[in-house]
């Protein structure tokens, strides 16, 4: 048996912010049909009659859907759940058939897009772990076992940038050089860029020894460090299925990554030879390697992937100083950042910082280096927030809390801003929703509920205008763009988490819910839910039962996957009736509302909302207690992941 509580607290005037939430949902529930119906077929695949020429391009048809079974589990649609399955197994027929996929998974191609593509994948399993374990198991045994071709144990690296299902897909690119475009090439540079000496003319470009041979022979093999991502992935399968392979492979694998970043000063390299030595084909670079520090994205790419994984070894083997993987790198790219406006930096994400900074995008702040090469450090940008914040949010240190703190007061612009844009992420809003749990953006709910519905209706009339467009292969993000599910309000809002890291995270939640009746992930209908805190002595959550004749029940649930113990639970609670007055009162009193404290010890609490009731818990939580896995409270071997 659960502990149960029964919310007592009248529901009068409901907050401003409840009420926004689940006119969210309602939007939400209509637009994610409306995008079904205009962009895809019946079987689920995506409206496209054009080839793929590239190895590029698997990321961007799943990357469509990415978090729609992610609304499911924050309480979306019931139906939303095999909706998102049909569209997963539709557009993997049709990039089978496009040439892309083996055996249902990317055939080699790098992590940074990889991750992206698996985004989805990860939602389903967490959503139906039960029909997704045996597909999410034979996946990271690709990398798991060494017999696939993707991992050499001996010297505990990944075997090369391009890799997935076919060991024959080899090198960086098809044919005889990188189709490296010219507009790219002005954003990003060159690989390899030492290997022509200053001053030497431009070679053509299938002349270009950065793009031909030499790319192929110095970065077409070994291990680079976006390769960590794939940590996530075996993360998944020990989540599943508890096998011990997955998690020894993970200790291994992050593991040699951490003794390479302490060998060099404490900065992860980027780059590691088929012999195991760092900067082997690079003459000892630890920089330069595919996706890496120099090219084409810097931290962008390498602090993503080392997130996800220094948090799945964290997960997998309870040793927490396996974060240390990416503290370092974050702590040296804010010693050497610089106060400087963002026109006058030389960044190379302009279409990403001129909307999120919006009126601020002159105003001097703090810019960090994304990349380094030769020159040394470079690509100023403002600092991506998912980065620090996912590592608060995972260690819950008040050392990673003042790096934060010390990043807002380094800020020139107010963190308390809100701004209505969509992201490629569907993150971006760290900053506000960070001051808001400090205390000091009080309206900060009902503001981001109200930015996430703009982008909804904005996606819904770009929806309109290009339905019936042909889509060639060049314009294929239009359907990234045109989707119209956002997630981020409600992740912040209900699960008291930042957005997940978009390339290739798994999801971080302090507390996630259940419907107790209808026995699926999630809010139930017309239950609202605000995580005002996230200190684990004192998390604080409100629950609201909109609906003024059904009552409801809610099972909260401590973590992402139950790893977390809810030790004690004050509640507020109203056992006086006489706020209703007596038959001839115009109007009604002030409730008396106290507390009261209970014992838990367990993941799980079940809160009955009767009809138009609402209640604050306050949680004390130890943090990581448990076996972490994808188990619900209604398995009924749930209990033995506890402790």
């Amino acid at each position: 048996m659960r502990p149960v509580i029964t919310a007592s607290v009248p529901l009068l005037e409901p907050p401003a912010w409840a009420v926004a939430q689940r006119g969210l949902f309602d939007l939400l529930d209509q637009a994610w049909r409306q995008f079904a119906r205009d962009y895809t077929r019946p079987d689920g695949r995506l409206s496209y009659r054009d080839r793929l020429t590239s190895r590029d391009g698997v990321d961007d048809f799943y990357e469509t859907f990415f978090n729609w079974p992610q609304l499911y589990l924050l309480g979306g649609a019931y139906d939303l759940l095999a909706e998102s399955e049909r569209h997963w197994h539709g557009v993997t027929r049709q990039l089978t058939e496009l040439g892309m996929l083996l055996d249902e998974y990317e055939r080699g191609y790098d992590w940074f897009h990889q991750g992206e593509s698996l985004l989805l994948f990860y939602f389903l399993c967490m959503a139906a772990p039960d029909r997704w374990r045996e597909r999410a198991l034979r996946f990271a045994d690709l990398y798991v076992d060494p017999g696939h071709g993707n991992y050499d144990p001996e010297h505990r690296i990944i075997t090369r940038p391009h890799n997935g299902s076919d060991a024959a897909r080899t090198g960086l690119f098809d044919g005889a050089w990188y189709p490296w475009l010219p507009r790219e090439a002005a954003t990003y540079g060159f690989p390899l860029d030492w290997l022509l000496p200053p001053g030497t003319t431009e070679p053509l470009r299938d002349q270009d020894p950065r793009l031909g041979r030499e790319m192929t022979e110095r970065l077409g093999v070994g291990d680079t460090a976006v390769n960590l991502a794939a940590a996530g992935l075996v993360h998944n399968a020990l989540l599943l299925s508890g096998e011990r392979k997955y998690r020894d492979w993970i200790a291994e694998y992050v593991g040699a990554w951490r003794e390479r970043a302490a060998a060099n000063g404490g900065i992860l390299p980027d780059n590691v030879a088929p012999d195991g030595t760092v900067g082997g084909l690079l003459e000892g670079r630890w920089y330069g390697g595919h996706y890496g520090w120099s090219w084409p994205h810097g931290w962008y790419s390498v602090g993503h992937a080392a997130i996800v994984a220094a948090v799945a070894a964290v997960e997998a083997t309870g040793d927490e100083s396996h974060l240390d993987l990416v503290r370092p790198a974050l702590d040296a790219l804010i010693a050497n950042g610089k106060t400087i406006a963002y026109p006058d930096s030389d960044s190379s994400l302009s279409s990403k910082w001129t909307v999120q900074l919006g009126d601020d995008v002159g105003v001097p702040t703090l810019h960090v280096p994304f990349r380094h090469d030769d020159r040394g450090w470079f690509d100023y940008n403002p600092m991506l927030m998912a980065v620090p914040t996912t590592l608060w949010h995972h260690s819950a240190s008040e050392a990673d809390r003042r790096r934060l703190d010390r990043l807002r007061a380094a800020s020139g612009h107010d963190w308390r801003t809100v701004r209505s844009f969509r992201s490629k992420e569907e993150a971006g809003h760290e900053e506000p929703w960070l001051a808001y749990l400090s205390g000091d953006n009080p309206d900060y709910p009902e503001r981001i509920l109200a930015a996430a519905q703009a982008q909804v209706r904005h996606r819904l009339t770009r929806m309109a205008r290009h339905k019936d467009w042909d889509v060639p292969e060049a314009d294929i993000h239009v359907w990234q763009q045109s989707n119209p599910v956002v997630t981020e309000a409600l992740v912040q809002l209900t699960w008291g988490a930042p957005q997940v890291v978009y390339n290739g995270g798994l999801p971080q939640a302090r507390l996630r819910y259940h419907d107790g009746d209808a026995r699926r992930p999630g809010l139930p209908p017309a239950v609202a839910a605000l995580v005002s805190c996230v200190d684990p002595e004192a998390t604080v959550v409100e629950l609201v039962n909109l609906d003024a004749h059904q009552p409801r029940t809610v099972i909260v649930q401590a973590g992402a996957f139950a790893e977390h113990t809810i030790r004690t639970v004050s509640h507020t609670v109203c056992h006086d009736d006489s706020w209703i007055g007596d038959l001839y009162d115009y109007g009604h009193r002030q409730p008396q509302v106290t507390e009261e404290s209970s014992r838990v010890d367990g993941p799980w609490l079940a809160v009955e909302l009767p009809a138009s009731t609402r209640i604050r818990l306050t949680l004390a939580l130890t943090l990581r207690a448990n076996t972490a896995s994808y188990r619900t409270p209604f398995d009924e071997s749930a209990d033995d992941c506890v402790g």
